[in-house]
């Protein structure tokens, strides 16, 4: 049993295919203390060095096979690293020790929904290559009268910059007015292909959610910006549909396995993506302090049309230059005057004040009325 060497390096996680052919070119690295050639194959039990520093390394056959279904949220790109600095969806994954992820597919920064991400290299490829006609499932929001003769145009296939394309099916599934949702199979995965199709009749995608990915499907109770890994007989079932056979150790145990049960049982929280909404904020800016504060007097949400501070005492025209003014009224209403106490004595575990009265709560003074601000 032995791999490509070029290959192994790759998956350790020191560079691309090619990029490690040129090592191996320039005899930086070797197998049992020979210099190695590009081409050559490595077996279980070799010692593999680069620059003289010893490198741990499987065959492929022997790692486990391991794959996640992530939910991406809107606002995110796929991609490892972004000049823009904007967040990847790299950044939301489990690290694998000894391993790496790879993509299945992708979706640009404005869609949503299914990615699936394997450590097994030869998975992600003939997943993703067009010869194995991989179905990809989307649910689409469309802007515009989809008529049967647009319908019947995707259907049958239509021109794009890069050649023909067409929806394997295509169903209407709710909506009302001019947006509507549709259910659309394609079994290629262009850029952006889902989108142009629908704008080569006119028609504008405005949400685009991809909720399956082969024999794979987005999960009701995984939530957005979450992730999820598979157990063995989904496995199973995705590296059948591609004529790969299966792996010894693959699936669940311990701890993977019950925190996959509990999210079943009891889904996490969403977590949304930012990057856009913080965009679409600071290209519509922040509302006046004073409008905000009229809203939420207004908002029947609260509960009340009134101003949460109106019950705060009022302050007469010839105090208003002193806010302790009224500190010895207030302290006669609370029967507890701080600057004068009166006498306290203990009786077992309860204080009792001589000038309370004898509901001791009634008259307690409002929180917060003698702060030295007004809170809006």
């Amino acid at each position: 049993m032995s791999e490509k060497l070029q290959k192994v390096l790759a998956r350790v996680g020191l560079g691309s295919r090619r990029y490690m052919e040129e090592v191996i070119a320039a005899g930086r690295v070797s197998i049992n203390g020979r210099v190695a050639q590009v081409g050559e194959r490595i077996e279980p039990g070799d010692e593999l060095r680069i620059d003289g520093r010893k490198v741990q390394f499987q065959i492929e056959d022997e790692i486990r096979r391991r794959v996640l279904i992530y939910y991406k949220p809107e606002g995110e790109i796929c991609s490892r690293n972004d000049p823009e600095s904007r967040p990847t969806v790299f950044e939301q994954l489990p690290a694998i020790p000894g391993d790496r992820w790879v993509m299945v597919g992708r979706l640009d920064i404005n869609s949503t929904g299914l990615l699936l991400f394997t450590n097994d290299g030869e998975l992600a490829n003939r997943l993703m290559h067009p010869s194995n006609e991989i179905e990809r499932e989307y649910a689409v929001r469309v802007m515009g009268e989809v008529t049967p003769q647009l319908k019947n145009n995707m259907i049958n296939g239509v021109v794009l910059d890069d050649g023909p394309a067409k929806f394997e099916s295509f169903s209407e599934i709710g909506g009302e007015g001019i947006n509507r949702w549709y259910q659309v199979v394609v079994k290629e995965g262009r850029n952006r292909e889902v989108r142009r199709i629908f704008e080569s009749q006119g028609l504008k995608v405005s949400r685009l959610l991809r909720t399956r990915y082969g024999t794979v499907i987005l999960p009701r109770e995984l939530r957005t910006g979450r992730w999820m890994e598979l157990d063995k007989g989904d496995i199973d079932n995705l590296t059948k549909s591609v004529e790969l056979k299966p792996r010894q150790g693959t699936g669940l145990f311990g701890m993977a396995k019950r925190r996959n049960e509990r999210m079943q049982e009891k889904p996490m929280a969403a977590r949304r993506g930012g990057y856009l909404r913080q965009q679409r904020r600071d290209n519509e800016g922040e509302a006046q302090p004073e409008q905000r504060r009229d809203q939420r007097q207004a908002s029947p949400e609260n509960g009340r049309s009134d101003n949460r501070f109106n019950n705060r005492p009022v302050r007469t025209e010839g105090n208003t230059d002193n806010r302790f003014n009224n500190r010895n009224d207030r302290s006669e209403q609370r029967g507890d005057d701080r600057g004068n106490r009166a006498p306290t004595e203990r009786n077992g575990n309860t204080f009792e004040n001589q000038n309370r009265g004898t509901d001791k709560f009634a008259q307690r003074k409002p929180f917060g009325l003698n702060k030295g601000f007004k809170k809006f």
